[in-house]
C-alpha cells in the first residue's frame, strides 16, 4: 500500500494534535506542515510559510503535491485557501470560502440560525458606534457585544453595566481593538447556563458529532477575567447525557445540515458548535469552521478510528457510510500553559524546561513555540503549550494533566488550576 503524503496548514496546538494523530495512521507516510512549530517539527517536515499567505501555501502545495491538505486555522479558510487548492485539483479537508463565513461573520451565522429555526440568542447588529450607543442595554445587562469578524477568539465582550458597555463600544468600533473585525458589531441577549462545545465531521451527506468537550474561555480560575482563545478543556463533557445529545442532534445538528443544503453551502470539514446549556435546552453561541483549539487536544486522543480515513471520506462525501469509534474508557483533560500577560501583550523567547521528563500518560501539544539555535524550546505565542492528561476517570485525567504541568517551567507561565471542574451560572 502506497502511503499518503499530507500537508497540514497551521502552527498551533490544534495542528500539532492533528499531526500527532495522523502520524499514527498506517496509511500516512510523510507529513509536511506550514509553518509548524517546535513540537510539530519532531514529527513533520516544517516549511516556514505563513498559514495566511494564500499564494505561498498554494505554491507550496503545487510543488509538494500532497494526497490531502488539512487546513487548521480559520483565517486561511476565510481567505479562500480551500478554493485555491481545489482549483489545482488537490484534495482538501476544510470548508470553502463561502462556507467559511459561518465563522468569519457572526451576523452571517446569526441570520443562518434564525432562518433555519436553530435555537440561539436574540440579536441585533450595528455598523456605527452612535447607533450602538443609543441601544446600550437593548437586551439588558450583562450586555454581550461581539466583533462581527475574526478576532482570534477574543472579540467577545460581556459588559456588566452601562459604563463597561460604553467602553466596549469604543474599543470595538472606535479604537479598533480588533481591527476590521469591529466594522460591524453583533449584540446578543445573554444566555445563562453552562458553556459546552461539540465538534462534528461534516460533508454533503452527513454531520457526525465527535465526542463532546468542555472549554474554559476566561483567563482566571472561577471562570473570571477576559476571554481568551481557550485555557483548557476536558472530554467527554460531564454536561452531556443521552437526552442532551438527542436534543442537540435533533434541534441543532440536523437542521444545520438541512440548512447547508438549502443555502447551497457545500461544507466539507469540521464544524465546531459552541453551545450554552440553558434551562430551555441547548442553544448555539457560535459556529467555527475547524477543529477547536484546545478542544482538539482533548478529543483526538480518544479517537479510535483512523483519522486519515475520516478525512478522506469527508472529501468524498462518504461520512454517512462510516462508523466512527471512540475510546469510552479513556478520559482526557488539557491544561493550557500561557505566557504572562496573555490575552494582552506578552513576552516571547523564554526557555521552556521539563518537556523531557513528563509523567506517563501525559502528552504535550505545542501551541506557540520555536526552536533556539542551541536546540532549546522557546516560547513564541500567547498560548504556549497544551498539556493533556489521560485516565480512566475525569479525576485521574485531571491529576495526570496537572502532574504534567508541574514538571514544565518557563518564565511568567500562567495556567488555570480549575480545568476539569464544572461551573454552572
Amino acid at each position: 500500500m502506497e502511503k499518503k503524503k499530507i500537508l497540514i496548514v497551521g502552527g498551533g496546538g490544534r495542528e500539532h494534535a492533528i499531526a500527532w494523530k495522523l502520524s499514527n495512521s498506517p496509511k500516512v507516510g510523510e507529513i509536511v506542515c506550514a509553518p509548524g512549530n517546535a513540537g510539530i517539527a519532531s514529527i513533520c517536515r516544517c516549511i516556514p510559510v505563513s498559514a495566511e499567505d494564500i499564494e505561498g501555501i498554494t505554491a507550496l502545495a503545487s510543488a509538494e503535491k500532497p494526497d490531502l491538505t488539512v487546513i487548521g486555522p480559520e483565517v486561511p479558510l476565510a481567505l479562500g485557501l480551500t478554493d485555491s487548492l481545489e482549483a489545482l485539483g488537490l484534495r482538501v479537508f476544510g470548508p470553502n470560502r463561502k462556507c467559511a463565513q459561518l465563522e468569519a461573520s457572526k451576523s452571517f451565522t446569526k441570520a443562518f440560525l434564525k432562518r433555519h429555526g436553530i435555537p440561539t440568542a436574540e440579536y441585533k447588529e450595528y455598523t456605527d458606534a452612535d447607533s450602538l450607543r443609543a441601544d446600550i442595554g437593548v437586551f439588558g445587562f450583562p450586555m454581550v457585544l461581539k466583533a462581527d469578524g475574526l478576532a482570534a477568539g477574543k472579540g467577545v465582550i460581556i459588559a456588566e453595566d452601562r459604563e463597561a458597555a460604553e467602553k466596549a463600544v469604543y474599543d470595538l468600533m472606535e479604537s479598533r481593538a480588533f481591527g476590521d473585525a469591529g466594522n460591524k458589531v453583533v449584540v446578543e441577549e445573554l444566555l445563562r447556563g453552562t458553556e459546552a462545545s461539540m465538534l462534528c465531521f461534516v460533508d454533503l451527506s452527513a454531520i457526525v458529532p465527535m465526542e463532546s468537550a468542555q472549554d474554559y474561555k476566561r483567563i482566571y480560575d472561577g471562570d473570571l477575567g477576559p476571554n481568551t482563545g481557550g485555557m483548557g478543556t476536558y472530554s467527554p463533557s460531564l454536561l452531556f447525557d443521552s437526552e442532551t445529545e438527542r436534543r442537540v442532534a435533533e434541534d441543532i445538528l440536523l437542521p444545520t445540515l438541512e440548512g447547508f443544503k438549502a443555502d447551497g453551502l457545500d461544507f466539507r470539514g469540521v464544524l465546531f458548535v459552541g453551545l450554552m446549556m440553558t434551562a430551555e435546552g441547548p442553544k448555539v453561541i457560535e459556529f467555527n469552521n475547524r477543529f477547536g483549539d484546545p478542544e482538539t487536544q482533548s478529543v483526538l486522543p480518544r479517537l479510535k478510528t483512523d483519522l486519515y480515513d475520516i478525512f478522506e471520506a469527508a472529501t468524498e462525501d462518504r461520512l454517512s457510510e462510516m462508523s466512527i469509534e471512540w475510546d469510552d474508557d479513556l478520559k482526557t483533560v488539557t491544561v493550557v500553559m500561557a505566557a504572562g500577560g496573555y490575552p494582552g501583550s506578552y513576552k516571547k523567547g523564554d526557555v521552556i524546561s521539563g518537556l523531557d521528563r513528563l509523567p506517563e500518560g501525559v502528552t504535550v501539544f505545542h501551541a506557540g513555540t520555536s526552536q533556539g539555535e542551541d536546540g532549546s524550546i522557546l516560547t513564541a505565542g500567547g498560548r504556549v503549550l497544551g498539556v493533556t492528561g489521560t485516565g480512566a476517570t475525569h479525576e485521574e485525567a485531571r491529576a495526570s494533566a496537572y502532574a504534567g504541568v508541574s514538571n514544565i517551567t518557563f518564565q511568567s507561565a500562567v495556567f488555570r488550576k480549575d480545568i476539569g471542574i464544572v461551573y454552572t451560572i
